[in-house]
């Protein structure tokens, strides 16, 4: 009994260490386009997740969902129906979305490349211990924000923007304390989607 233990434990190991050594993949193919169809929604709305890499989940990812979501706590998202929810600029190089301790801008240049001026604030539970983090991209280039027109919203006159976006979060800030955290290990992904935003609205 004692000798297939060991053996199982062995398993177990060379499998964690093989996840864990796994090169990344390009953030562009980790994630299938989140972009919404326009005209198939009344009003605007948004949703933006934060993905925790394998080397910041329990045992490298390979726990159920639900026993994670136990240790690690809520999921990292918010959307247009989250407390507080609301928008800011919405430009093809600018778009500002934010929500209850939540807050994100991305900027990008006229190819949709995002750049470094880019940055998210988010709680999350680190040490047992809930944090306000303010996180930006290691470098420019590292995802990118495309948008497309929408219908334009005959009450206002306004035209509205849909979209979605994709990027890497690399060096985070404790805002309580200004100091830089050594979390995450690699870079976090932020995705997400809108669809009906005024255009220009802030």
């Amino acid at each position: 009994m004692k000798i297939w233990l060991g053996i199982f434990m062995m398993a177990l190991l060379v499998c964690l260490v093989v996840m864990g050594l796994r090169p990344a993949e390009p953030v562009a193919s980790r994630f299938s386009d989140t972009s919404k169809v326009s005209g198939t929604f009344r009003g605007p709305s948004f949703e933006v997740e934060v993905i925790r890499p394998r080397s910041a989940r329990p045992l490298f990812g390979i726990l159920p969902s639900r026993l994670e979501a136990k240790l690690l706590g809520p999921d990292l998202r918010f959307d247009g129906d989250s407390p507080g929810a609301k928008t800011g600029i919405a430009k093809q190089d600018h778009l500002e979305l934010r929500a209850d301790s939540w807050e994100l801008s991305i900027k990008a240049d006229r190819d949709g490349r995002i750049n470094v001026e880019t940055y998210l604030v988010f709680p999350v539970v680190l040490a047992d211990k809930e944090r306000k983090l303010r996180c930006r991209p290691a470098g420019p280039g590292a995802g990118h924000l495309r948008t497309s027109k929408g219908m334009s919203l005959e009450e206002t006159g306004l035209d509205r923007l849909d979209g979605h976006f994709l990027f890497e979060l690399a060096s985070c800030v404790n805002t309580a304390t200004g100091k830089t955290i050594d979390w995450p290990s690699s870079p976090l992904i932020v995705r997400g989607s809108f669809w009906g935003l005024p255009q220009g609205h802030d």
